[in-house]
């Protein structure tokens, strides 16, 4: 018969068995998504978080830019990350500077950029390039996203259609919030961003995408974030965003699904 000491750690650890289960059963997957992907992502993840098995934590940052909560920012400072959902390219950068893994990317969508204005507001022409131009020229105010397609707008193509800087001198960067909002608000005329970004605001009036010629469709990527804690459950999660069951889910935001059409 065992002695009591004996008997006693015995039982100790038998009711520390549900304890230690209970740890593992709360493995989470930390996820860090960007604005474009963001209402898919947001439609998407509690299906896949039932496949898994595992707890999805999300937080959600622009691709680039000196926003706090951009993604690259949250990983410089450290904030775990087991995914990194963004633009393509901000996920190529990731790599290049190690906090992205080499190899993992997988193309989730295209995302083209569009004009939203305050809803009642009258809408204007941006069906030519000149169109856009006109109404660019004409506006009171602009806003535009401080991620990929504002660095678009802001570098490329507003300077391009004015050379003279009317254009930029009445656009402002939006920094850790939607263009759609502030539009929304009254606090700007006119609102370009993703059209992932722009539809689901409430009190917006969707305009239209930007003529083909001057258009910049951005390719939103998951990837591994480097030293990521959960590899393979991340894995999971990034085929299940990129399936053929989320392409419905992906192209009603707006966005044009890459895999699994």
């Amino acid at each position: 018969m065992p002695a009591p000491a004996t008997r006693h750690l015995a039982g100790a650890m038998l009711l520390a068995l549900p304890l230690v289960f209970a740890q593992a059963a709360l493995a989470e997957v930390h996820v860090l998504s960007s604005g474009g992907f963001t209402a898919a992502y947001r439609d998407l993840v509690a299906g896949c978080e039932v496949k898994l098995g595992e707890k999805v934590v999300s937080a959600y940052g622009a691709s680039m830019g000196a926003a706090p909560d951009a993604i690259p920012n949250r990983l410089a400072r450290g904030e775990p990350a087991d995914v990194v959902i963004l633009a393509a390219d901000a996920f190529d950068r990731l790599v290049k500077d190690g906090k992205g893994a080499a190899g993992t990317r997988v193309d989730l969508a295209r995302s083209a950029i569009g004009l939203s204005v305050k809803a009642g507001a009258p809408k204007p022409d941006i069906s030519t390039v000149e169109a856009l131009k006109k109404t660019l020229m004409e506006a009171k105010s602009i806003a535009y996203s401080a991620s990929a397609s504002g660095t678009y707008l802001s570098e490329e193509l507003f300077p391009k259609l004015d050379p003279s800087g009317q254009v930029m001198a009445k656009a402002k960067k939006i920094f850790s919030e939607r263009v759609g909002t502030i539009v929304a608000r009254g606090e700007a005329e006119l609102g370009f961003q993703q059209v992932s970004e722009l539809l689901p605001i409430e009190g917006l009036d969707f305009v239209g995408t930007l003529p083909e010629e001057v258009q910049r469709v951005t390719v939103f990527s998951a990837g591994l974030a480097a030293g990521a804690k959960q590899p393979e459950a991340a894995k999971k999660l990034i085929a299940c965003l990129g399936s053929a069951e989320a392409a419905p889910a992906i192209r009603k935001t707006g966005l044009e699904p890459i895999s699994g059409k």
